[in-house]
C-alpha cells in the first residue's frame, strides 16, 4: 500500500478536521481508500510552522485549544508560519491549501497554490479564489508539472457538484446552471420568512456557525459571485471575471415583502445562475428571486445547498446537500486527495511528479 505526505496550509477549522479524521480514522481510511495519508508539515498564521518529514504526531496537537496551539517550543516548529519556504522545500506529495482568501485578488491562497504547482506537488485547496480569479492559469500550471489540482469543496463543500458534472454527466449537453450555493442568506431569508428583522436575523446566523462576523460576503452576494464563475468556467466552459457576473445581494428584502411573496406562493432565494445562449456567450448572475413553488430550488430551506443543472437530454437535474461546516468541507479535501491518486498513481509520463512513498519506508 502506496503513502502520500501532506503539508496542511492554514490549521483552522478545515485542516484541523482533516487531521482530526486522520488521527482517529487513518487505519480504516487507508483500507477503504487503498493509501494512507501522513502530515509532514503544517502551517498557520498564528500557530507557526510545524516540519518533521518523518511524520507528525498529530494527536497532541488535536489536545490543544485551537486559540492556544503553538509550534514555537515544539521540535521542527517555528513562530513563523514559513509559508513559501514549507511549500516549495519540505518534500511533501499534496499541498493541502485551507487559508483565509481576498475575493478581489485570491490572496494569499492563490500564491499558496501557485508555489505548490511550480515546486511540482500537487494541491487540492478548499479556497474559492484561487479557482475563481486563476483557474485556468493554475490548471495550466498543474498540467506543465504534471501534478494534480482539485477543488471540489470550493463550491458547495463536501457535496460534489464538480466532479457530478465531470463523470456523472457523459452524453449530455449542459446549457446552464443554477443554485441556491450560500446558506447563510439561505438561512436568513427563512427567518425573514418569518417576520424576523435582517439584523437579528444575521446575529442567529452567526449564533449557529453559518454566518461570520462580517457577513457581507454572504449577504451582498461575494461568496456566491465567485462560486458562479467556478461553475461557469468549469461546467459550461467559460472564462469569466468577477465583472462579468452581475452580483445583488438581499440586505434591501424586508421581511414584509418576503411574508408577501410565501403568502403568494413564491419563495424569495438569494440565486447564481449561468446560461449559455447559441453563439457561445454565457451570461452570469448573482440575484434574490422571488422562486413559484414548483421550482428545484423553492423547497431548498435552511443552510441547505442545491445547484441544478439544465441539460438537453434529462431536463433540468439537481444536486442537493450541506454547502458548509468543517467535517463537510475536510471530507470535500479526503475526496480531492482521492482524485488525486487515481488520476496520477499511475502516470509516469511526469518525471517531476512527486513519488508516492511505500508505507514502510521511513
Amino acid at each position: 500500500m502506496g503513502r502520500y505526505d501532506l503539508a496542511l496550509i492554514g490549521f483552522g477549522g478545515v485542516n484541523r478536521t482533516l487531521a482530526e479524521l486522520m488521527s482517529q480514522h487513518g487505519d480504516r481510511l487507508a483500507e477503504e481508500l487503498g493509501f494512507a495519508l501522513r502530515v509532514v508539515a503544517i502551517t498557520d498564521l498564528r500557530a507557526g510552522s510545524l516540519v518533521d518529514t518523518d511524520g507528525i504526531d498529530l494527536a497532541p496537537l488535536l489536545a490543544a485549544e485551537p486559540g492556544e496551539l503553538s509550534f514555537a517550543g515544539l521540535a521542527g516548529g517555528s513562530a513563523d508560519p514559513r509559508n513559501e519556504w514549507v511549500i516549495r522545500e519540505v518534500p511533501a506529495d499534496i499541498v493541502v491549501e485551507a487559508t483565509f482568501t481576498n475575493p478581489t485578488d485570491g490572496e494569499p491562497a492563490l500564491s499558496h497554490v501557485r508555489w505548490a504547482l511550480e515546486s511540482g506537488k500537487h494541491v487540492c485547496t478548499t479556497n474559492k479564489g484561487p479557482v475563481a480569479l486563476a483557474g485556468r492559469a493554475l490548471k495550466q500550471l498543474a498540467a506543465e508539472h504534471g501534478v494534480g489540482f482539485e477543488f471540489e469543496g470550493s463550491v458547495l463543500s463536501g457535496t460534489p457538484v464538480l466532479r457530478t458534472a465531470e463523470h456523472m454527466f457523459g452524453g449530455l449537453e449542459i446549457t446552464g446552471v443554477q443554485g441556491i450555493m450560500n446558506g447563510t442568506s439561505n438561512y436568513v431569508l427563512g427567518r425573514l420568512e418569518e417576520g424576523i428583522e435582517l439584523s437579528a436575523a444575521i446575529a442567529e446566523a452567526q449564533e449557529l456557525g453559518y454566518a461570520e462576523a462580517d457577513p457581507t460576503a454572504d449577504i451582498e452576494g461575494h461568496d456566491v459571485q465567485l462560486k458562479v464563475m467556478i461553475l461557469a468556467n468549469e461546467v459550461l466552459g467559460a472564462d469569466l471575471r468577477r465583472e462579468d457576473v452581475f452580483r445583488e445581494g438581499i440586505s434591501s428584502l424586508t421581511p414584509h415583502e418576503v411574508r408577501d411573496a410565501a403568502s403568494k406562493g413564491l419563495r424569495w432565494k438569494l440565486v447564481g445562475s449561468a446560461t449559455r445562449h447559441e453563439d457561445g456567450s454565457v451570461d452570469a448572475r448573482v440575484t434574490p428571486l422571488a422562486l413559484p413553488a414548483q421550482h428545484p430550488l423553492a423547497g431548498i430551506s435552511g443552510p441547505l445547498n442545491a445547484v441544478a443543472f439544465h441539460t438537453d437530454l434529462l431536463g433540468t437535474v439537481m444536486v442537493s446537500g450541506p454547502g458548509a461546516g468543517r467535517t463537510e468541507t475536510a471530507y470535500a479535501l479526503l475526496s480531492d486527495i482521492t482524485a488525486i491518486h487515481r488520476r496520477h498513481a499511475d502516470d509516469d509520463s511526469a518525471p517531476t511528479r512527486p513519488v508516492l512513498k511505500e508505507t514502510h519506508r521511513v
